[in-house]
């Protein structure tokens, strides 16, 4: 009796779990004896049977047996029941802690500071922080069955109310916590990956204008016709290079812009940058436009020296012509030459219109 009337209920699951185990074995015991009642009142039936002399003293006897061994399995049955309850209420318990202790865990990496040094690590961060948003989104109907879980213990187990709401408080407290730390740090993480998206095309374009710099300076200036008109063709096909970035230049400016509205932490860096890109774009420009000027101005001077020889040239020649002491030696030959000279003249004329 002593065993099914003890109060000991146990302080967490495992304390519960052994208690259950030892009354699992009284209860083997008690079935084993209920073979030995039953064999006292077949006796006691017998001697009331046969009119034993001591028949009232063996019916109180007997009644006492009974009552006590009813009481017995009565108090046994009541054990019983407040050890399920208590394994209810224990496990309750084990399960909110543990799922405390996870979300702490989880709270920790979520209370990082690094939100990444360049892109790629960002993007690294957002995949890891996105795989602890799905274990959260996992989590929360297990948060919700515990909830559920407390309020039917809280009814079952009234007693216990008190203490199955404080853990129930707890657990909400903790998940509410780590819902609104994952909510701050993606935030962060995205505030993170825009500015690095923004300093990764930054870097791009201004590397970018570093060689096309390059590219527009390298060329020396031509030494003939076909030189010059080849550096124009090729000047002409580093605007459309620079034309083709335009698109570029605009998406990263309104990046940078979006982020100065949105009020971004780095504001300071993304004007700075914004500042640069902008002086890089106009000075590309400005070079290119100089380059063009230059190499129509050497195109000029080639075509100007061509034109010069070939006068030169030609004067030459006419030259030789023009002191042939050839006058004639008959009207024919005469008039042949005439002819000649009146051809210079023409072409002289059209010489003229070149180098006047």
């Amino acid at each position: 009796e002593a065993i099914v009337t003890s109060e000991e209920l146990g302080q967490d699951l495992e304390h519960v779990e052994v208690l259950q185990k030892k009354f699992e074995e009284f209860q083997t015991d008690l079935a084993a004896h209920e073979e030995r009642v039953n064999e006292v009142n077949q006796f006691a039936g017998k001697l009331i049977q046969e009119q034993h002399p001591e028949e009232e003293l063996i019916k109180s006897k007997q009644d006492e047996v009974n009552a006590s061994w009813q009481r017995l399995k009565g108090l046994a049955l009541q054990r019983q029941g407040k050890l399920f309850g208590a394994a209810e209420v224990q496990r309750f318990n084990r399960d909110v802690d543990e799922t405390i202790s996870w979300i702490k865990e989880k709270g920790q990496l979520m209370a990082s500071d690094d939100f990444g040094r360049d892109l790629a690590s960002v993007q690294a961060l957002l995949r890891k922080h996105e795989g602890l948003e799905r274990d959260l989104a996992a989590l929360e109907d297990k948060v919700k069955a515990l909830c559920a879980e407390a309020d039917r213990l809280q009814e079952s187990h009234p007693i216990n109310a008190s203490q199955i709401q404080v853990k129930r408080e707890e657990l909400i407290a903790n998940w509410e916590q780590i819902r609104t730390l994952a909510a701050e740090r993606h935030a962060r993480l995205n505030d993170s990956y825009r500015l690095q998206r923004f300093l990764a095309d930054f870097r791009d374009l201004t590397s970018w204008v570093t060689e096309m710099k390059a590219l527009i300076n390298a060329d020396e200036l031509a030494n003939d016709v076909a030189g010059a008109e080849a550096l124009l063709d090729r000047h002409q096909e580093h605007k459309g290079e620079i034309d083709a970035h335009e698109d570029s230049f605009k998406s990263a400016d309104e990046s940078g812009q979006a982020l100065l509205a949105a009020g971004h932490y780095a504001s300071d860096e993304v004007k700075e940058k914004l500042t640069i890109l902008s002086d890089e774009r106009s000075a590309l420009l400005e070079l290119w436009e100089l380059r063009r000027q230059q190499y129509e101005q050497c195109m000029d001077l080639q075509l100007f020296y061509r034109d010069t020889e070939q006068v030169d040239n030609w004067m030459s020649k006419q030259e030789a012509f023009l002191l042939n002491e050839d006058l004639g030696d008959s009207l024919d030959s005469v008039e042949a030459l005439l002819k000649k000279h009146e051809d210079f003249e023409k072409s002289l004329s059209a010489q003229e219109e070149k180098i006047t």
